[in-house]
């Protein structure tokens, strides 16, 4: 296999938007994938928002800056992946549009390209099986807000080659994350604990134990957490963590991870958390978190 040198990332929501800073701020040439448009437009317009805050902070200088968004491109078409060596899929925690993202890429990008799958719940082994290469599959779990966070979650599927989890583990320290390496069982290690934790939360603000704000507060101050399970949910997406207890609670039937009632009325509701503007709390505006 050839070294590593362009990156796709497929999903420009927030996992994926903040997935692609991160590679393109350690060097890699970066394409930022989505079937739309305007979600493409929209993850360009938060990277630069994101970046301008780094420069005002004293983190990057401008010409940096510059340099980091000329090796971020974004697209609609599949098609442009057909030169990356690495595509890490970031799309919704469903099998069968992961299967059908990955059948797609099969067909475009060469031999020796590495699929990579974001997932936090689905099993890498069932994933990889609709890949068309299964020995070049590998999970990569990245933590919210990636573009903060250095901790990846590294988890080869029973056909994965060593080759290609020792390639893509190197390609993960090369952006200066932190890996660790789990078995592929539901959850992995952050999420055995965070879906049910999360829905604790959520359980214990809908039978009017207390306020979100409190909540939050009593884990920060409590716990020593950087942000609190309310704050960390509405960056999340509230619909994103409906899909996180369906795909979860498949597979462990965790009366824990089951969705709470309460989730499912605010998703309805479409307060989805920051990308809607409220969640449980009120935003002004969906800038990205951090800079």
């Amino acid at each position: 296999m050839d070294d590593i040198k362009t990156v796709a990332v497929a999903g420009a929501g927030t996992m994926g938007s903040g997935i692609a800073i991160v590679a393109a701020r350690a060097g890699f040439e970066t394409y930022l994938f989505d079937t739309s448009e305007d979600t493409v437009a929209r993850a360009r317009k938060q990277t630069e928002g994101f970046f301008a805050k780094s420069v005002a902070k004293g983190k990057l200088t401008e010409e940096q800056v510059s340099e980091i968004l000329g090796r971020m491109h974004g697209t609609s078409k599949v098609e442009d992946l057909a030169t990356c060596d690495l595509v890490i899929e970031a799309v919704f925690e469903d099998l069968k549009v992961k299967h059908d993202l990955f059948g797609r890429l099969n067909d475009v990008c060469p031999e020796h390209t590495i699929f990579a799958s974001n997932t936090s719940t689905l099993s890498i082994s069932e994933i990889a099986g609709g890949s068309g290469r299964s020995d070049r599959v590998v999970g990569m779990h990245f933590c919210l807000p990636a573009q903060l966070m250095k901790l990846v979650e590294m988890s080869p599927g029973l056909n994965t080659s060593e080759e290609t989890f020792n390639k893509a583990w190197v390609f993960c320290e090369s952006l200066k994350q932190k890996p660790v390496r789990t078995q592929d069982t539901p959850g992995f290690i952050l999420n055995y604990f965070l879906v049910p934790f999360n829905n604790d939360v959520i359980r214990l603000i809908e039978s009017g134990v207390a306020e979100p704000a409190d909540v939050d507060r009593a884990i920060k101050k409590g716990l020593g957490y950087p942000m609190g399970p309310c704050e960390l949910l509405d960056l999340i997406g509230l619909d994103t963590q409906v899909r996180l207890c369906e795909a979860f609670y498949e597979v462990t039937k965790d009366p824990r991870a089951a969705c709470p009632p309460l989730l499912k009325r605010m998703v309805a509701a479409n307060r989805l958390g920051r990308k809607t503007g409220q969640g449980f709390y009120n935003y002004e505006q969906d800038a990205m978190f951090g800079g």
